[in-house]
């Protein structure tokens, strides 16, 4: 907690029996309240990352996101910040993006069925997946016809960050020669986690619907 890796600490506290989750020993009333607190709290990092490792007996999760190619938007113009807005949006309106959101809405109502969460699952990993995004997201920004090429910005910043992110994951791995990891990634990232990891030597990719069959 003091290194600010509340991820890790979480991993730590749940390796402990529940009758040790207590204060004392350096944890303050405060610190227990926050950790009891963050095992709840609904993210992928909480609620999946941090208890596989606790079950596993690992000491710690790894945080890979990284936003350091993130800018603030130029003072000038004024409304920079409206017109890229406007140029991404109408870039995204077009039918792929349609036909995903109500994919999407349609998963999501299956969800309270049984295997309806293994199901979402298995739509977010399908092989088509990849490409969806890219064709209602990412491939329709590049093609955008804003003269001060927003889409391309857009695209060049998403690329950056995946890569940046990819890097930590390669950094842990070979830190760690002939282990396994599990990322966790949002479905947008994993066209990208699989293209740029794929060109790594010494990684080797494990389809993720052959652990969801």
């Amino acid at each position: 907690m003091a290194a600010g890796e509340r991820a890790s600490a979480l991993v730590q506290w749940l390796r402990l029996p529940a009758a040790e989750r207590r204060e004392g020993h350096g944890l303050s009333g405060e610190l227990v309240a926050s950790l009891d607190t963050l095992k709840n709290k609904r993210n992928e990092t909480t609620l999946v990352a941090a208890p596989l490792a606790a079950r596993l007996g690992l000491e710690r999760v790894w945080s890979v996101d990284d936003h350091s190619a993130d800018a603030p938007y130029p003072t000038e113009p004024k409304d920079y910040a409206i017109q890229y807005g406007k140029a991404i949006e109408g870039a995204w309106d077009n039918p792929v993006t349609k036909a995903r959101m109500a994919e999407n809405e349609k998963l999501q109502e299956g969800l309270a069925q049984p295997g309806g969460l293994l199901t979402m699952y298995r739509a977010y990993n399908d092989p088509q997946a990849a490409l969806k995004v890219y064709q209602s997201d990412f491939g329709a920004a590049l093609t955008e016809p804003s003269p001060q090429g927003f889409g391309r910005g857009y695209v060049g910043y998403w690329e950056t960050r995946n890569l940046r992110m990819v890097a930590n994951m390669r950094d842990i791995l070979g830190q760690h020669p002939g282990t396994r990891m599990l990322a966790i990634v949002g479905a947008s990232h994993k066209g990208y986690y699989e293209a740029y990891l794929n060109l790594m030597h010494d990684v080797q990719l494990i389809d993720a619907n052959r652990v969801l069959e």
